[in-house]
């Protein structure tokens, strides 16, 4: 049998979460004078709290200079896991004060443009009927971006593409979307209903740079089919994209729903690539060093209900279907 063991942990210089609030409030605003308005305290008694707190930390966390303070390369390395331990103690608190009958707390969710268009605006609808404790911030970036919140827990949920068949082990695989050619309207290779992936051989594309999921995905295809693939511009903007495929009559590659209200308007068109077609997941993750908070699971499982909802208007096929 083994016998139990507690968690080993040492805390000297973060023990005192107040010290670290006034550190906060300092970066954020800039200032000691606004700071002390923010907490309620006075400039002195703010300048000896920090003072002390460089001391404790063996280093200087902030420049002054003649309009206030700016962080240190010291404080900027910081700055983010302190924000990180306090919006964890704060959720604690609210926990342990028993306020958390109804998932509450702020809960922050990452995700690519194309993926946050069909899904924020009913979340945002849905959360605030059902969990009004529960405040919602969007963070949007490209694929690489997103990885990165999610690996330093900038973000609770990351909801992202996946190009293999399977997604990695803790991820929740919401969709299955195909991928399509986009062009301008009227086009006549993306008015047909399904194009082959040999015909965008040597088409003046605008596509995003490198490092990213889809362009990875399409160099390494084109490769393999020995075609010629190479962008005339790179955009990693979405709106950019779309706007200069209509007026500068490009293409680029895209799932439809990131086209969906374009395509319906007749301002682009899209044709399902096949021979070999080019698939990809949308797949949910949770910040692995911080797990899903009730509030979090709350937002996670509302996000699940709204995508397959929305597989049923052919945005995507769902894998929560039968």
């Amino acid at each position: 049998m083994h016998s139990a063991k507690a968690t080993t942990l040492q805390l000297d210089i973060a023990s005192n979460l107040q010290k670290w609030r006034t550190f906060l409030a300092i970066a954020e605003l800039g200032s000691l004078t606004r700071a002390a308005l923010f907490l309620d305290s006075n400039q002195s008694l703010l300048s000896r709290q920090l003072n002390a707190l460089e001391r404790d930390c063996g280093a200087r966390l902030f420049n002054r200079t003649g309009r206030g303070v700016t962080l240190s390369d010291v404080g900027e390395r910081i700055f983010p896991h302190v924000k990180n331990l306090l919006a964890d103690a704060e959720q604690l608190e609210v926990e342990i004060r028993g306020e958390a009958r109804e998932p509450a707390g702020r809960v922050t969710v990452g995700s690519l443009p194309s993926i946050s268009g069909p899904i924020v605006g009913r979340l945002f609808q849905q959360v605030r009927a059902q969990y009004p404790g529960v405040h919602l911030k969007i963070l949007e970036g490209s694929s690489g971006q997103v990885e990165e919140w999610l690996a330093d827990a900038r973000v609770d949920i990351a909801i992202l593409y996946r190009y293999s068949h399977a997604v990695p082990e803790h991820e929740q695989a919401l969709a299955s979307v195909e991928s399509f050619l986009i062009g301008p309207a009227g086009d006549a290779l993306t008015s047909q209903p399904e194009v082959p992936f040999s015909a965008l051989h040597d088409l003046p594309f605008i596509l995003p740079g490198a490092p990213n999921g889809l362009r990875t995905t399409l160099d390494a295809l084109a490769r393999q089919e020995h075609l010629n693939l190479v962008p005339v511009i790179e955009a990693d903007s979405l709106p950019l994209m779309r706007s200069l495929v209509a007026q500068e009559r490009l293409y680029t590659v895209l799932p439809i729903h990131a086209v969906w209200s374009e395509v319906r308007e007749g301002t682009l068109s899209a044709a399902r690539i096949v021979n070999p077609p080019l698939q990809r997941i949308v797949s949910m993750a949770f910040a692995k060093n911080k797990g899903p908070g009730r509030a979090a699971s709350a937002v996670a499982r509302q996000i699940a209900q709204i995508v397959d909802e929305q597989a049923q208007a052919g945005m995507w096929r769902s894998t929560l279907q039968a």
